[in-house]
């Protein structure tokens, strides 16, 4: 029985976290936190990350600014630690790919390629901060990032393609001259599980499982360079004049239906 409150106040604070962006506690510390001087603090719970009160914060409550996005505090990382799980919650979700990367990989020196692609998390990164993600996964030549309802409004899937639209501009895909790394970027809308995972191994993870990302990393992968694959399902929840886009329908592996995108390119 134990283990099943356990359980359930588990998925209840990842609810509240994804959907509301605070609970309880949090709204009860929150009265504490606003009265303490900060120059940053948590979106939601208001604990201040810098400023004169963010050591005592740091020291007291093991509050620091999140690795999934440094405008929130630590709060969820601090709570998968000691509690596995998560819910399932709709979200949009954002992944990119470089593409030919190890053409590009052959073309220079090892200490070369790690520069263009640290160069590509640091603009990946901006933006998706910039725009109200949560970071999954920058590993590789891939970037992945959530955009829920708590932390990026009712408009999330609007975030999203912004974010997919300011990655392709600041890659270089606008330029006469090209690209400085090409990318493909697939945008995708669904319910997802969201939470922590491989706690029993002593290392905890928090990610997106499920179907929804498994489709936006497929899109991106089926995107050709300068290329925003739109699922059908972002789509339809996006009330802006896109104009005529191109409309595909693609056979993705592991998935038994076809799934329809629309096509935005660098020039839209």
């Amino acid at each position: 029985m134990a283990k099943q409150v356990d359980k359930d106040h588990a998925e209840n604070v990842w609810r509240a976290f994804l959907t509301v962006g605070i609970d309880q506690e949090d709204v009860r510390q929150r009265r504490l936190f606003k009265l303490l001087p900060a120059t940053q603090r948590c979106r939601f719970c208001l604990a201040p990350l810098q400023g004169l009160s963010s050591p005592l914060i740091r020291a007291l409550y093991r509050k620091a600014p999140s690795r999934m996005n440094p405008h929130l505090c630590n709060a969820c990382e601090l709570f998968a630690e000691e509690h596995q799980g998560g819910a399932e919650v709709e979200l949009s979700l954002l992944f990119a790919d470089v593409r030919g990367s190890t053409t590009l990989a052959e073309s220079m020196s090892a200490v070369e390629f790690s520069k263009l692609i640290n160069r590509f998390y640091e603009v990946a990164t901006r933006i998706m901060v910039d725009t109200d993600a949560l970071i999954d996964k920058i590993i590789g030549d891939q970037v992945a990032a959530m955009y829920t309802l708590s932390l990026a409004g009712l408009k999330h899937p609007h975030k999203a393609l912004a974010a997919a639209q300011r990655l392709l501009h600041d890659t270089g895909h606008h330029s006469p001259d090209g690209p400085w790394i090409p990318i493909g970027v697939g945008v995708h809308t669904g319910i997802a599980f969201v939470g922590s995972v491989g706690q029993s191994n002593g290392v905890t993870d928090i990610t997106v499982l499920g179907d929804a990302p498994n489709t936006a990393a497929r899109l991106a992968s089926h995107a050709k360079t300068g290329e925003i694959l739109v699922s059908d399902t972002t789509y339809q929840k996006i009330d802006l004049d896109l104009g005529q886009l191109e409309t595909r329908v693609l056979e993705l592996k592991g998935k038994s239906q076809s799934v329809t995108v629309h096509v935005l390119s660098s020039n839209d």
